[in-house]
């Protein structure tokens, strides 16, 4: 019998990083992934993928033995580890019977859901919700990605989140609390490439990263004070007149009322707060300045922290007042003519009731990226760019908040948690808070690839077709100019193996049977991405056979020029004036964390370590990957890097396994002496638990042997005040070796 090999392009959704590849099916069998040949940017996706653990391991991941093939009903108490097998038809029969009781009872408001990283298509959980009518959705927006969007949406009236090196034009990168060379490898090997043309690179971090190791100047800065020292680079460039002055006269608005603002923040007084050299902030701010075009990019070691929105703010300023805005090698706005329906018209936002809105638990308190801030921004970028956000990412309720909901039933009862791609018990902070909340709840559903330790806690799991079962229509966000499409390179359902289910499938098949069917008219994945793919005149099929898979519209820079800026003065907004509207300080400040040597020396006293964590690391994403064998050779164990003379001080070895203990909690972590972290710093490992381990209780699959979040903070009062990012990257510890054996 000859074999028979199929070839699919496709994207990987295995990170953020979207590579188009190829996947080479043998004999309807998985054999390896490659970069799509025919794809414009082939050589750099090739790239990527031969430096990617993940691509290679690829098999190994789907056919692992303990993927989630069949749906499962608990039946025994909650977090004892009874299952039965059950069909797809009963699982959303009763879940939906039980979602209607809820509703009725209770309101809709007292169905909340839960999401991962944004690997799904959640815009179809933001339908579903729309017309159900809650407007409870939590997820790590608040703390990754989607708070960087809203801020510089209310800035510079656009989400600037994807930044374009371009070798050979860019002249300048600033990398803010981002270590490509372990979370995005696509946009490290374009950094490497525009270092080689003889681009210059900052980069601000406190520890000394491979990215940071590369730099031409590196800021090891205090953790938790980026404010300050991006307030400090902003001083010098005004002070010392190396802004751009033509642009600033032009498009921006509240220039004086910044500069008098910045004069708090002198680089001595910079210095003092942030631990870096005054000389070096001088510097730094005039390399940046001074080599035009110039490119910045944050990412998480930003939006961690208590004063992210203000961080972000300083952040978004920095490449305006240098006229770096939508110019080509600087930060473009990558946006044009998107012939497609759009993430936001799938979502149905208009049919969520004001006052249901008005019930989004944390949106009193935290308005920035409620109901009322999303609208505030939202309007801008529409009457300028004539799209509208997606609310999905955008639009989210307190996390903290709605364990708390949970727990207490105030301001009022929340019942029920629909979780898909998301691991709560590991990924939302104060891990003991949110397990007790979701014993409590009366409908917990999982739907996954594995059994993970939230899974194991749930009433329902439902088995996820991976991003390899199913089509992908990739348009960032509706902010890209570009259009990718993939399709499904293996099956989601063969008989007597599997039956996994796309989150299309599970949205609809709960719509319908919930009085939503004349809003799912489409039967399949496939159906709803011909309908969305309708403008440009192509079905899905034919749009991979006709276009290849991509639609690239040629870059436009300087766009503002025709239409000016989303925001409501049409100016970059250096005094934003949305915030204002909001009831928050028009202009970044830095405010010194709630836990710090600084803020809280009694505190320290006990605990005098400064704690980072939530950085990514290779081979693992998130709390994904712990099942596969060959990761796990790679990176057996949890990580806490110490550097050498503490620890010495401490009595610890390189090795050995210590205690992490914030005043809610310690786990154990393995040491690694690093002399790339300030003596007084460690940074932990996040996302950890053990599949290896049994999943009924007590052990929950190692979940409270190092799972980082069991020591974070979710004090209200200590998350950022706009948005209520929780922090992550500065908080008070002590480490002690773990005497027994482990």
């Amino acid at each position: 019998m000859s074999e028979q090999l199929k070839v699919t392009k496709t994207i990987c959704r295995w990170c953020h990083s979207s590579c188009r590849v190829a996947v080479e099916v043998r004999n309807g069998r998985l054999v390896r992934i490659t970069e799509n040949k025919e794809h414009p940017n082939a050589e750099l996706f090739s790239r990527v993928i031969r430096a990617c653990p993940r691509a290679r391991m690829a098999a190994e991941w789907f056919y692992h033995p303990d993927r989630l093939n069949y749906p499962l009903k608990r039946i025994g108490e909650r977090g004892e580890g009874k299952w039965r097998r059950i069909s797809w038809e009963q699982a959303l029969d009763e879940i939906a019977a039980k979602l209607k009781n809820i509703k009725e009872e209770y309101g809709a408001e007292a169905i909340a859901t839960s999401k991962g990283t944004g690997r799904t298509d959640d815009y179809y959980r933001a339908r579903f919700f729309n017309l159900l009518g809650s407007p409870n959705n939590i997820g790590q927006g608040m703390i990754c990605w989607s708070v960087n969007n809203m801020v510089s949406s209310a800035i510079l009236g656009w989400p600037s989140n994807n930044t374009v090196y371009r070798p050979g034009i860019t002249r300048c990168l600033l990398l803010i609390g981002t270590n490509p060379a372990q979370s995005t490898l696509r946009s490290w090997l374009s950094i490497l490439d525009a270092k080689k043309q003889g681009a210059k690179i900052i980069v601000i971090d406190p520890r000394l990263t491979e990215t940071a190791a590369r730099a031409d100047i590196w800021l090891q800065l205090r953790p938790g004070t980026d404010t300050a020292l991006l307030m400090g680079m902003i001083n010098v460039i005004i002070t010392e007149g190396l802004y751009d002055r033509e642009f600033v006269d032009k498009w921006c608005y509240g220039f004086e009322k910044l500069a008098e603002r910045t004069q708090k923040y002198s680089p001595e007084k910079v210095a003092e707060i942030t631990l870096v050299h005054a000389d070096k902030i001088r510097e730094a701010a005039r390399t940046y300045a001074t080599n035009r075009p110039a490119a910045s990019h944050s990412r998480m070691g930003l939006e961690h922290l208590s004063n992210s929105v203000e961080a972000l703010h300083a952040r978004f300023i920095l490449p305006a007042i240098t006229g770096n805005i939508d110019v080509a090698g600087g930060d473009v706005f990558l946006g044009g003519p998107l012939k497609i329906v759009s993430e936001a018209e799938l979502e149905l936002n208009e049919k969520v009731p004001a006052q249901q809105k008005g019930k989004q638990l944390g949106a009193e308190r935290f308005r920035l990226m409620s109901w009322v801030g999303y609208d505030f921004v939202q309007q801008n970028v529409k009457r300028v760019w004539g799209r509208q956000l997606p609310r999905n990412y955008h639009c989210l309720a307190h996390a903290p908040t709605v364990f708390q909901a949970i727990l207490t039933g105030k301001p009022y009862a929340v019942k029920a948690m629909l979780t898909l791609a998301n691991n709560p018990l590991v990924a939302f902070p104060n891990t003991k808070l949110v397990y007790e909340a979701l014993k409590k709840l009366d409908l917990f559903v999982v739907m996954d690839y594995f059994l993970t330790p939230s899974a194991e806690l749930s009433d329902y799991v439902l088995p996820a077709a991976s991003w390899l079962e199913r089509p992908m229509i990739a348009t960032l966000a509706d902010v890209s100019s570009a259009i990718h499409v993939g399709e499904a390179a293996l099956p989601y359902a063969v008989e007597g193996r599997y039956d996994r289910k796309r989150d299309y499938d599970f949205w609809r098949g709960l719509g319908v049977r919930l009085g939503q069917e004349k809003y799912w008219p489409w039967q399949s994945l496939e159906e709803a991405s011909d309908y969305r793919l309708a403008p440009t005149g192509y079905t899905l099929n034919q749009f991979m056979s006709e276009k290849g898979g991509y639609y690239l519209s040629p870059p436009e820079y300087k766009k503002y020029e025709k239409k000016g800026f989303g925001t409501p003065t049409g100016k970059v907004e250096l005094y934003s004036t949305i915030f204002e509207r909001l009831g928050y300080d028009p202009l970044p400040h830095y405010e010194e964390p709630a836990e710090s040597p600084v803020s809280n020396p009694e505190l320290a006293k006990e605990y005098p370590l400064i704690l980072i964590t939530g950085g990514r690391f290779l081979p693992m994403y998130h709390s994904e990957w712990r099942q596969v064998d060959s990761a796990r050779r790679q990176h057996p164990a949890p990580i806490v890097q110490l550097h050498p003379q503490k620890a010495s001080e401490m009595g610890i070895s390189d090795g050995d396994w210590v205690w992490i203990e914030t005043p809610r909690g310690r786990v154990q972590q393995k040491c690694q002496y690093f002399e790339g972290i300030a003596p007084g710093v460690i940074h932990a490992e996040h996302g950890w638990w053990f599949p290896e381990l049994p999943g009924e209780e007590p052990w929950l699959h190692g979940l409270w042997e190092s799972n980082i979040n069991i020591v974070t903070n979710d004090d209200p009062e200590q998350c950022n005040r706009l948005s209520g990012g929780w922090p992550l990257r500065a908080s008070l510890c002590k480490v002690y070796k773990v005497e027994s054996n482990r």
